[in-house]
């Protein structure tokens, strides 16, 4: 007991507050309370006797030791303490800091400072468009013209994706260090005006559908249902990265229509679709684990679900097996569209070796590094798949020429 008594006083020290006015009856009553709180502690089977008090589960009460005399708090602050972190500032570099001020949260809604997203929407509108263009003997002008639409459509609707995403998340986003500044979670954007502004994005993106043939606006429809609803998958499940590469990996089967080749009409179109579509699920899953592991941390404070958290120890070996998925499906579109060596060599071999690479280099500890491959790895894997397929349409488009022009001379 006297070490408890002892115990006690001390405790009642650090948590009084420092008040000149406060009379010692008004201590010892404060001390009372304390030592009698303490002892039903005891009583209630506190193995060492001591008074502990969680600032997570503290009852708040008050002191009044003679009548009309202001009350005394003798506890803590009922709200853990949490470490400051930084305010939002302006852009002062970069395209934002040129934007008028009121322009500059909608800026940042979209995304328009960050456009690696909308690369990975457009890689596979390319690839599909480079795998159908022998298929539909396209010239090149009519390769370009296709490939600059969708890259316009692309930057169009990976910013509407990202507002429909702020404004499902605008209640998450201020848990998660790397989110909890964007416009809508600070702010700085009302969900009213969030809404108004993605319905705006909408309809840009609809006129540059409509540029397209009559029948990619119907190849296309379905893929909004998955837009609107992705951010809701990590809500339920561990896999959510498996609805953005559904998502995101839309456009691999848009460039065949595009070109005027009928999917339904042909087996072979049909197939090669399909499997470059699987093959960037597969890419944009694998990106996207490593992506989350910027987040790990704050997703499981906040209950967000991903599929680092749920294989966070066997990350490598998930990333090797989606790899491996990848280039095989891509192969085997390849093989349906009656590809060559330079897009089996370039494409498939590059993709291999690129994402080899990657996954034994990366960090995952390091948010730094995750993001460096996430960024860089568009362009490096993008690319090389990009430029086998390019080669290899170069390849088949200078050999049909060559046929035709010996047909004429015949």
């Amino acid at each position: 007991m006297p070490i408890l008594c002892a115990h006690i006083s001390l405790q009642a020290r650090l948590v009084l507050p420092r008040r000149p006015h406060l009379s010692s009856s008004r201590i010892t009553s404060t001390l009372r309370v304390v030592s009698s709180t303490a002892l039903k502690t005891q009583q209630h089977g506190n193995r060492n006797g001591r008074l502990h008090i969680s600032p997570y589960n503290k009852r708040q009460f008050s002191l009044t030791t003679t009548r009309g005399s202001p009350p005394v708090s003798p506890v803590l602050d009922s709200s853990p303490s949490t470490p400051s972190q930084p305010s939002y500032t302006p852009p002062t570099t970069g395209l934002l800091s040129l934007l008028p001020p009121s322009w500059v949260p909608y800026a940042e809604l979209s995304r328009i400072d960050k456009p690696t997203g909308a690369y990975y929407l457009f890689f596979p509108c390319l690839w599909s468009t480079l795998l159908a263009a022998p298929l539909s003997h396209a010239p090149p002008l009519a390769v370009a013209s296709t490939s600059f639409l969708f890259l316009s459509g692309a930057l169009i609707m990976r910013g509407a994706g990202c507002s429909i995403n702020d404004l499902w998340d605008r209640n998450l986003d201020p848990h998660v260090t790397r989110t909890r500044l964007r416009p809508i979670a600070r702010g700085a954007i009302t969900p009213f005006a969030g809404v108004a502004f993605t319905g705006a994005q909408l309809l840009a993106g609809l006129a540059v559908l409509l540029q397209f043939p009559p029948s990619c606006f119907w190849y296309a429809t379905p893929s909004l249902l998955l837009v609107a609803t992705y951010p809701l998958a990590k809500r339920v499940t561990y896999y959510p990265q498996f609805v953005l590469g559904l998502t995101f990996s839309w456009g691999a089967i848009m460039g065949f229509p595009a070109l005027g080749v009928d999917l339904l009409a042909s087996t072979a179109a049909m197939t090669a679709a399909g499997c470059l579509y699987a093959s960037n699920v597969a890419w944009t899953v694998l990106y996207d684990m490593i992506y989350a592991h910027m987040d790990i941390k704050d997703d499981a404070k906040a209950g967000i679900k991903s599929i680092a958290l749920k294989h966070d120890a066997e990350t490598k070996q998930v990333l090797t097996g989606l790899a491996v998925a990848q280039v095989g499906l891509l192969a085997a579109a390849g093989v349906a569209a009656g590809a060559g060596p330079a897009f089996f060599v370039g494409s498939c071999g590059g993709a291999l070796v690129t994402l080899g690479v990657m996954i034994r280099r990366v960090n995952l500890k390091s948010v730094k590094d995750c993001w460096w491959w996430f960024v860089n790895g568009c362009w490096i894997t993008g690319g090389v798949v990009s430029l086998g397929l390019a080669a290899d349409y170069a390849i088949r488009y200078s050999q049909d020429e060559e046929k035709e022009a010996e047909k004429v001379e015949s």
